[in-house]
């Protein structure tokens, strides 16, 4: 029997959810919430380029919630753990990339009593934070003996990413250094990644010092640089670059770190991608010392990219396939050292007759 799901949004990752549910054999999509007026009261087909489906996209939460679901695919801009609450008191599990990924530090008594009332399980997964940088590390340590120090790394052209409001407005890219270091893309951000960090540690038995380290640097434009948000002209911030680190002693162990660059030109200082471009990177330094590149989650050109981004849709698909592990799940907030091996699903030509 398929588990029943809800899409709560419709934005990038919520865009590429859908297409994930719809696909996935185990899954059938009963529900969809959106914000924007104007995209209630549509085919959900009609919301991500396909034919009609026969779900129609709503933005009243009352009747989201009396739906009769299995799950929630929870995928708005921003979390906020109170509508988090209501949904896991419905009854429905919760599968979200934007956080809970191993919230041992924050304070979940809320979520953790409404998973007791509802009976369901709360999990946070994704890509980054939520794979690359504490599922991949911890799989590829088990090569590894006298682990020092745990590295995961993303390099990208953010002119891929299609969400102008918040490349300009929230990221603050095209200000000058001065106002974009008042961004709140390192808090943001931080709520994910030092957890991450905390995963790793514990699951490898580092007793990290107490505080962590956060930076934030920039590069601004010498020239003026073409973007989603318009011309970067000359002084103003075309790149950035946010790093995370856990350290025992004050040296760090775990870092953790992001490259956001509106191309490779006309930069200062003169960042840039290297020989294998955009891509992400798992590194473990022990005994052995190990280390892995992923290519595929970057598109091939910027016009790709606004169209269909990869590693958009694979946020939205590591959240997807978790969909029937945490169904099957024990109640409360589950990561990934409680659940089994997730893994995606065939192409519908292998499947046979399952």
């Amino acid at each position: 029997m398929a588990y029943r799901v809800i899409q709560w949004a419709t934005g990038g990752v919520g865009r590429g959810a859908l297409e994930g549910i719809l696909d996935h054999p185990e899954l059938e999509l009963v529900g969809c919430w959106v914000h924007s007026p104007e995209k209630a009261g549509k085919d959900v087909g009609e919301l991500i380029g396909r034919e009609p489906v026969g779900v129609t996209a709503i933005s009243d939460t009352d009747a989201v919630l009396a739906m009769d679901a299995d799950c929630v695919l929870y995928a708005p801009l921003l979390a906020q753990t109170p509508e988090v609450v209501r949904i896991l008191e419905s009854g429905k599990n919760v599968v979200t990339p934007l956080g809970w990924f191993y919230p041992k530090a924050l304070d979940t008594a809320a979520v953790e009593e409404a998973c007791r009332t509802g009976g369901v399980t709360l999990h946070g997964t994704g890509i980054h934070p939520g794979g690359i940088t504490e599922r991949f590390p911890l799989m590829v340590s088990a090569l590894s003996g006298r682990i020092t120090h745990v590295r995961a790394e993303e390099f990208s052209d953010i002119r891929t990413y299609g969400a102008v409001e918040v490349i300009r407005e929230v990221m603050l890219f095209g200000k000058t250094p001065e106002v974009a270091r008042s961004s709140p893309m390192l808090a943001i951000l931080s709520g994910g990644f030092l957890q991450s960090i905390d995963m790793v540690a514990d699951a490898l038995g580092m007793s990290l010092d107490p505080e962590k380290v956060s930076l934030h640097e920039m590069a601004v434009a010498t020239a003026p640089i073409d973007s989603p948000i318009g011309p970067i002209g000359e002084g103003l911030v075309a790149a950035q670059r946010f790093t995370w680190q856990g350290t025992v002693g004050g040296e760090p162990v775990i870092t953790v770190r992001v490259n956001w660059l509106m191309g490779q030109e006309n930069l200062n200082p003169a960042w840039a991608f290297g020989a294998e471009g955009e891509r992400f990177e798992v590194e473990v330094t022990g005994d052995p010392s190990v280390a892995v590149t992923f290519h595929g989650l970057h598109p091939e050109s910027i016009a790709a990219g606004l169209k269909r981004n990869p590693g958009i849709v694979a946020t939205a698909t590591h959240c997807v396939s978790a969909i029937p592990y945490v169904c099957r799940a024990e109640p409360g907030v589950q990561t990934y050292l409680d659940l089994p091996l997730v893994a995606g699903r065939a192409a519908p030509s292998l499947r046979g007759g399952r």
